[in-house]
């Protein structure tokens, strides 16, 4: 690490080519962390059908009989190296660190410090973690829960890491406490997706297979970057190009991965130039994808290049639609895209003569005020081309933690459907509570202003990965108790309630041993393949418990023989849990069974399978949406959070960001080189970065970020998160789904150590329009 941000490397960007390197890199340092056997030991079983799943991404693995010796990719390896690192940071390391000294140190740092080895209090008023027990612990949760007015003054946070049995044993435990109140972190990634398919096509998830992939004639990746968040997605993107598909990327970065791959896997990979993936970039001014899918209707409506026979069998809406885009005002298109009408053209023209079109995308569509609209303009266009159904064609949201789709699936949702409270009753004698919940931007909401007092986290990093970090830093610490699920130390361990546990869990490499014998967990993944997963290797500590026997023991102290669940019996066999998913899940039945076969099973999609769609009108549903272009004040510009390569989520791995050009350091900014001059800046100069809502005078600066020249259109930037969480505002999210608009973030940069002034002078707040003139972000001006 450096020991200093000031004296940051900053290597210029290169397309260089992803795969090899990384590899070998990864190898290293899962050499490094858990020793040569171990490192051998869980590698071999990664993503293997006898094996564990990947605790990153959630990409889908091929057919067991088409799966590599090696079947991972460089994340992945870095991901089971950071879990099964030899460090330990058992009481003896708390004992020596206060909580203020250990809050002192930088995120890398923390992750650093290993596994974590016993159960852990903070009392009110204490300066440091001390140990306690097992039993004490889980008295002291039901203590606190059973002390409240209300049920509905807890909160029960899921990550995506979190197993199917897990997940819906914490949902039971949740419901049977009385409350809905499960936000998940789906709620700040793919919520806007859930919310746009769920209403377009009647489910919530992606069309496609990973068959579909390899058969596409197109694929459109927009708003995503597979070389450093879903790396093994290169591998199938490479077997699509070599049987001739054509790949068309949309993003404002020219990310290397999308421009060459190295495969690690094969010869030409390691010796020759590797494989060139995508046929036609489209650098896309940030919030732009609206009005470019509008544009690319436009011209398929008006070149009559529309699956009618489909479109009259399976949807509805189409003549409403046609009319609108048909006459989209291309001057709007382009100021929002910053492309020409030439190049928007030329992707049409590829959609247009392609027979089989796959949509991909992830973040960079999903966080924006305008989200849910963007997702239905995709369902729209695949709707229009009959792309839904078909092999070789349809949706693909691409989920970007391991098992956040599974957890949904399993009942992970402040909102829940009707039918799966009716089964929950129906299985275990409750009613179950009928209210919606608090998803995450609520539950810090409520959290700041004493409507919840105990927060759960079951995994995660909720501090680092939640939206307008100092008002979620100030929300969390007026809680009575905070419990975090943990394998690792992290910041949510530090910005904690009067009382906090840190209770230490298995991880996915580590083999779950019971008086009933040896256990298993299941996963889903973005392509809704339900697969068992088993660890290797023995406990990091004989004092870790897995989730299921947490939430088991929190559960039991806290509910005893109400509702007569036998929670003891599952804490202790897994199979219980999966006879009840069976009765309860939609798709689940025989759910043991089918998880535990080689390569499991693949749940039900009416649109794909049969295209069929839950909708209200019964049918694919075409929507009209207003182009929304941000205007964006003079001196400002409109910045995306991203992850660097060396991190996944709020896990940083390391201080390389190789394939952008970046090492030794995190607090960059990536800008135009005009935008840097026109701004009054130099390239690699430090400045401060300042956000302003105009719901609020909160001041929000991210401090002491260097400047660096990049290939990204004018008007964007882009710097890594969670360092620039701080700048994005709580209530700032996208309509219809409450995602933050953390791809949407309109900033000013300041000369360095003015920042703080700065914003409380109402700097950032200039010239934004003549009726938004008191806004740093306005409402998003509406144009048919």
């Amino acid at each position: 690490m450096a020991s200093n941000e000031n004296d940051l490397e900053v290597h210029k960007a290169k397309s260089a080519a992803a795969g090899v390197t990384g590899v070998r890199v990864a190898l290293q340092r899962a050499v490094s962390q858990m020793g040569v056997r171990n490192a051998s030991k869980t590698l071999r079983k990664l993503n293997q059908a006898d094996g564990f799943d990947c605790m990153s991404c959630a990409w889908p693995d091929p057919d067991p009989e088409h799966r590599h010796v090696a079947e991972f990719c460089e994340n992945g390896a870095k991901a089971v190296a950071e879990e099964a690192t030899k460090k330990r940071a058992g009481t003896e390391f708390f004992a020596r660190h206060s909580i203020a000294e250990l809050d002192a140190q930088d995120e890398y740092w923390l992750g650093q410090q290993g596994r974590l080895t016993h159960p852990m209090v903070k009392r009110p008023g204490g300066t440091h973690y001390e140990p306690i027990s097992w039993s004490a612990a889980f008295s002291l949760v039901a203590e606190h829960l059973n002390g409240l007015d209300s049920p509905d003054e807890a909160i029960f946070y899921t990550s995506g890491r979190t197993s199917n049995e897990a997940a819906f044993l914490y949902q039971l435990l949740s419901r049977a406490d009385g409350t809905n109140n499960l936000p998940d972190c789906s709620n700040m990634c793919h919520e806007s997706t859930s919310v746009a398919l769920a209403e377009s096509i009647g489910i919530g998830k992606g069309s496609v297979s990973l068959r579909d992939i390899y058969d596409a004639e197109l694929i459109v990746i927009a708003g995503q970057n597979p070389g450093t968040n879903h790396p093994r997605m290169l591998s199938a993107l490479e077997t699509a190009k070599l049987r001739g598909a054509k790949i068309i990327s949309v993003n404002p970065l020219r990310e290397a991965g999308l421009v060459n791959f190295r495969n690690p896997q094969k010869p030409r990979g390691v010796v020759g130039t590797g494989t060139q993936m995508a046929d036609l970039h489209l650098p896309i001014k940030i919030n732009g994808d609206l009005a470019l899918f509008q544009a690319i209707g436009s011209l398929l409506v008006r070149w009559d290049a529309l699956d009618h026979e489909f479109i009259e069998a399976h949807t509805t809406g189409v003549a409403e639609w046609a009319e609108h885009v048909h006459d989209v005002d291309w001057t709007v298109v382009e100021a929002a895209t910053g492309l020409s009408a030439a190049q928007i053209t030329e992707a049409a023209q590829m959609i247009r003569d392609s027979k089989a079109t796959i949509y991909c995308w992830a973040m960079g569509l999903t966080q924006h005020r305008n989200a849910v609209a963007t997702i239905k303009e995709i369902v729209n266009l695949a709707l229009a081309r009959g792309d839904i159904g078909k092999r070789g064609a349809g949706l693909c949201p691409v989920r970007g933690h391991s098992n956040v789709q599974g957890d949904r699936t399993m009942g992970i949702w402040e909102r829940p459907p009707e039918h799966f409270l009716d089964a929950l009753q129906a299985e275990f004698g409750f009613d179950p509570p009928r209210e919606h919940g608090f998803d995450v931007v609520d539950s810090i909401r409520a959290l700041r202003d004493g409507k919840a007092s105990v927060f759960i986290g079951l995994g995660g990093n909720f501090i680092h990965a939640s939206p307008d970090t100092d008002v979620t830093i100030d929300a969390m610490r007026k809680a009575s108790l905070t419990v975090q699920v943990s394998t690792k130390l992290n910041r949510s361990h530090l910005v904690c309630g009067e009382t906090a546990l840190i209770l230490p869990t298995m991880g996915r490499t580590e083999k779950h041993m019971t008086a009933a014998g040896e256990q298993y967990v299941s996963v889903e993944d973005s392509m809704s393949s339900v697969h068992a997963s088993r660890g290797p290797l023995a406990p990091a500590s004989p004092l870790l418990r897995s989730e299921v026997e947490i939430v088991a023991g929190i559960a039991e102290a806290t509910l005893g023989d109400r509702h007569g669940i036998d929670w003891p019996g599952m804490a202790i066999d897994h199979g219980i849990i999966r006879h009840h998913i069976s009765r309860v899940v939609p798709g689940c039945e025989d759910y043991s069974a089918k998880v535990d076969r080689p390569g499991g099973f693949v749940l039900p999609h009416p649109p794909r399978d049969s295209r069929t769609f839950k909708t209200k009108s019964g049918l694919g549903e075409f929507v009209v949406s207003p182009i929304e272009v941000l205007q964006v004040p003079d001196g400002h510009l409109l910045l995306q959070t991203l992850r660097s390569h060396d991190q996944f989520n709020t896990t940083i791995y390391g201080l390389s960001d190789r394939y952008r050009g970046i090492e030794d350091g995190r607090r960059v900014i990536f800008v135009h080189p005009d935008d840097i001059s026109a701004l009054g800046f130099k390239d690699a100069e430090l400045v401060d970065l300042v956000a302003r809502w105009d719901d609020d005078d909160i001041e929000r600066v991210a401090e002491s970020f260097r400047i660096v020249a990049y290939d990204t259109p004018r008007g964007s930037a882009a710097a890594y998160y969670p360092e620039t969480n701080p700048l994005v505002p709580l209530d700032s999210t996208a309509s219809g789904s409450n995602t933050p608009t953390s791809k949407s973030v309109v900033i000013e940069m300041v000369p360095l150590g003015t920042g703080r002034s700065h914003a409380s002078t109402g700097g950032a707040q200039d010239a934004v329009g003549a009726d938004d003139s008191h806004k740093s972000h306005p409402e998003p001006v509406h144009l048919s």
